[in-house]
């Protein structure tokens, strides 16, 4: 049996979710939250196999947030995200949170089952158009050598912004970690970009990512 936990703001979804999910047999949701702290304290109180968390809550904590908090506290808990955003940074934000699971709201019921099925038994689960625009990207970086190699290219502290940047840290929080100035970790950013053929934060998160940069502790 898998044990749920729904958080999300609005009371139909929840209710919809419930209906759905206590008709299988192998699922049960055992709880429900309306924002991101209420899921943490239940989730602590339940210990549930899955937290099915909505992406964005404006009443409370966000979901980002609480799934940051609550696989700290339950490393053994899956989180799957269920938002509206079809978006890449979306989707690399979750993972750097945590989860372990994105799906979109639109999905079908089938696959939303998959899914939670899917990261209770420790797999990871993406919703097959992001798992396609992944591959997809993977594989034209293969066909274009240029860009091969360029991680080497960089210095060690270059390596150490590009880390703290794709996990989300300002550049005033990059520049106390460091004990920098906030224009000399700029300057490192502006090369970082650079050297890597990078133009947006998003695309410096995908490059990290595959990297195997990002620490999820």
């Amino acid at each position: 049996m898998i044990t749920i936990i729904v958080v999300d703001d609005h009371a139909v979804v929840r209710s919809g979710l419930t209906m759905l999910l206590s008709d299988k047999p192998d699922l049960k949701v055992i709880g429900e939250a309306t924002e991101g702290d209420e899921g943490v304290r239940a989730a602590l109180e339940l210990k549930p196999d899955v937290v099915l968390m909505d992406f964005s809550m404006p009443h409370g904590k966000d979901g980002l947030t609480a799934t940051t908090e609550l696989k700290k506290a339950l490393p053994d808990t899956a989180v799957l995200i269920l938002t509206m955003h079809d978006d890449d940074e979306y989707l690399f934000r979750a993972i750097q949170a945590g989860a372990s699971g994105y799906i979109l709201k639109s999905a079908p019921h089938e696959e939303l089952l998959a899914a939670i099925r899917s990261v209770a038994a420790g797999n990871a689960y993406l919703y097959p158009t992001a798992t396609k625009r992944l591959m997809s990207e993977y594989l034209e970086k293969l066909k274009n050598p240029e860009n091969k190699g360029t991680y080497d290219s960089l210095s060690e502290r270059e390596k150490e912004i590009l880390a703290l940047v794709a996990k989300g840290y300002a550049n005033k929080e990059i520049a106390e970690l460091l004990v920098i100035s906030v224009k000399t970790v700029e300057t490192h950013k502006s090369n970082v970009m650079e050297k890597l053929g990078l133009k947006t934060r998003p695309e410096l998160v995908k490059f990290a990512l595959k990297k195997g940069l990002l620490n999820f502790e």
